[in-house]
This record gives structure tokens, sequence and C-alpha cells, in this order.
């Protein structure tokens, strides 16, 4: 089971994501080192286990607040052998689509988030310019799923890599939402190539892990779990020692 820690930078500091509402955000505060510094977070969740991959949210390009598009590009550079997954609010097939997919930043793989996408055409555009290398995040409020039906009740269109973000349960203990992961499944299983299911938001500990990995989801984002220790470090290594069922 693959477990990727996520980073929410806002205003150049890491906040604490609670719920999706964004406006309530703080600045991070971490059993992991002191302050909410992006690098110093950085480095002690790389001490803490040598993770492959990190998710990075730009919020404030997210919600069309200015961004962190150097700040990002230092950790890239910083953290070569580190694969970057980083949702900056990509909404058209534009630039940016195309900077974060094909740029001298090999290590940086645009994440796509169902919330910013208006049409299942700028979908198909963004999924083309990024030459199918993005991740699709599913995302998902307390009560509706978060932009176009297509994404969200056919699988025809995920790419590799598709994630279950359920906003509404990010950064508190309710646990996760398995009964919208069984919905994905589902539709997961009419896809000739199954699409790599991730499990964002509500995970908690070890036994949740074991939960997801046991319905067959090949990862899960984690971070209010890593900064309180209650996914610990031995928690971590028994987790990646754990293979999803054939």
């Amino acid at each position: 089971m693959q477990i990727i820690p996520v980073i929410d930078l806002m205003q150049g500091q890491v906040v604490h994501a609670k719920r999706g509402i964004r406006s309530q955000y703080q600045a991070i505060q971490s059993n992991l080192c002191k302050g909410s510094l992006p690098f110093d977070l950085i480095d002690a969740i790389l001490k803490l286990y040598q993770f492959q991959t990190l998710y990075i949210a730009d919020l404030d390009a997210i919600l069309g607040k200015g961004n962190h598009d150097e700040l990002i590009k230092q950790i890239s550079q910083n953290y070569p052998n580190l694969t970057i997954w980083l949702d900056c609010g990509i909404r058209q097939v534009n630039a940016r689509a195309l900077y974060h997919s094909n740029n001298n930043q090999v290590n940086i793989r645009p994440v796509v988030g169902s919330e910013n996408i208006a049409n299942l055409q700028d979908y198909r555009a963004i999924s083309y310019g990024c030459e199918s290398q993005h991740i699709l995040s599913l995302d998902y409020s307390a009560t509706s799923a978060m932009g176009i039906a297509e994404l969200h009740n056919s699988a025809r269109f995920w790419p590799d890599h598709t994630i279950c973000m359920t906003l509404n349960a990010v950064g508190n203990t309710q646990g996760v939402d398995v009964s919208k992961l069984n919905d994905l499944i589902q539709l997961n299983r009419a896809r000739k190539n199954p699409s790599q299911l991730y499990a964002a938001g509500g995970v908690r500990n070890l036994a949740d892990i074991k939960a997801l990995e046991k319905m067959g989801i090949t990862g899960s984002l984690v971070a209010t779990a890593l900064h309180t220790g209650t996914l610990s470090q031995a928690d971590i290594a028994m987790a990646y020692t754990i293979k999803n069922p054939s």
C-alpha cells in the first residue's frame, strides 16, 4: 500500500486542511517539527519515512489568489528523487497545464481536480495537453460530487491514476468514505485497464490502511495522521509491506 504525504500551501506556509473549508485553514501545527515552513515540513516528513511521492496543493492557485510556482520549482529541484503530484487549480488547457506536464521539472506531475472542470470538452483538452500523464482527483463535498457528472459517473475518461478526494473528511477523525470508494471501484471494473485508485480524506491509522488494502485501493493520501502521530513510522513501514489483493 502506497502512502503519499500531503502538504497544502497557502501564502507561503503549510496549512492544516480541515473539511475543505479553505477560508478557515490555519498554519499547520505538527509533531514532526516546529513551525509551518514548507522545507522544514518536507525534511521532517522525509526523516519519518523516505517517501517517493509528495502531493502538493497550491491553494492560492486553486483559489485564484496567486501561486507558489517559484517555491514549488525550488522544492522540485531540492528533492529531485521525489515525484510531486501538484494540484494548482488547472481549469483549461493552457500554459500552466503544459508547463507542469512537459517542463524541465520532470518530477512534477499535474493533478486535475474535478471541482475546477466546467465541461467534458475542457477536461479532454487538458488530458490531451498533459499527454494523459495527469492524475485525476474526483472531488466530493459533504453533499455532492464536484464538477461534471461524466467524470463521476463513468471511468471512461479516467487516467492511469485516480484519487477519490472526499474534502469533507479531510483533517478530521471520521474515517474514509468507504461507500464512495466502493462506488468508484465498481465503475473502475468496467475499464479494460483499470485505473489505480487512491483514497484521500479521513485516513487515520494503520487499521484504515489495512481496510483500504482489502478493498483493492492502491494507495492513500495522508497529512493529519502524520502530523499527529496516529500513523507512526512503524505503521508506515508496515503499510508498505501490505500487498493489494490480486
